[in-house]
């Protein structure tokens, strides 16, 4: 992978997509971490006003997104004084392929008690090689982000995506997200966000068809630094669907919470 970043900005809300988009199913469609982390960008951009920040930011994926030029575009749904309802929209060769809907809140007061309930997540671990994805294509978005996995419990399989979940995992991007622009916290989470029910396989998506329809990212506040930390789990029925639930964590604590909706069939 030898890409500068995940996006070229081409102007007028329009970006050139680089062989670093691609997931681990196609060469030719891209991962959805880069394209939400996009439309993130472009929200956080649109008539920003001081003092107010997105806390939640809901990504639906009616197609997969092509690697290839995307057009980018945000209005507003609702603006009060408080608070704010923005749409995106990305499209490519003329049809829509990621809906996004977000809230822009105005910033808590100072006085506001530090809640967090999760249990600390492990330390960051020292560099590890390359990780690998059994069946999956590794030269896009997997190898544009570098991946560390806190080692298990002692004779355990050694922890990675080829490990049934749960699962925890920290990361960081190794490109930025536009080329010659600097990343957000806000950008940096979504970016990571989608890869949420990866960290926690539990599904078999060898044998069956296992893909996520959505992911929601929900900030209680911004994360600090380059370096994200996804604990991760899914929950599925019979009849049902699967759901994976995720954390996000920086190096200071909790930051926020991941839910993503599992279509589960037969291949």
């Amino acid at each position: 992978m030898s890409s500068e970043a995940f996006y070229r900005s081409l102007g007028g809300g329009r970006y050139a997509s680089t062989p670093a988009t691609a997931g681990p199913w196609s060469a030719g469609t891209q991962h959805a971490g880069p394209p939400s982390a996009l439309v993130g960008r472009v929200m956080e951009g649109h008539r920003p006003r001081p003092g107010m920040r997105i806390a939640r930011l809901t990504v639906d994926l009616p197609r997969p997104v092509p690697v290839g030029d995307l057009d980018v575009e945000v209005t507003t749904i609702r603006s009060g004084g408080r608070s704010e309802l923005l749409e995106g929209r990305i499209t490519s060769g003329g049809r829509t392929v990621l809906l996004a809907r977000a809230w822009r809140l105005v910033a808590a007061p100072d006085d506001t008690p530090a809640l967090s309930p999760l249990p600390p997540v492990p330390p960051l671990p020292g560099p590890q090689p390359p990780q690998t994805m059994a069946g999956a294509y590794l030269d896009g978005y997997v190898s544009a982000m570098e991946w560390r996995f806190p080692p298990g419990a002692p004779g355990a399989a050694e922890p990675g995506f080829d490990t049934p979940g749960p699962g925890t995992a920290w990361a960081r991007q190794r490109v930025p997200l536009v080329a010659g622009e600097p990343d957000t916290p806000l950008t940096r989470a979504l970016a990571l966000a989608d890869s949420s029910w990866a960290v926690g396989f539990e599904l078999d998506h060898h044998r069956g068809l296992v893909i996520n329809t959505d992911v929601t990212l929900v900030l209680h506040r911004d994360p600090v630094g380059e370096w994200l930390c996804l604990r991760s789990a899914t929950a599925a029925a019979p009849g049902g669907a699967g759901l994976a639930h995720g954390e996000l964590h920086d190096a200071t604590g909790e930051c926020g919470r991941i839910l993503q909706t599992l279509l589960v069939a037969e291949r």
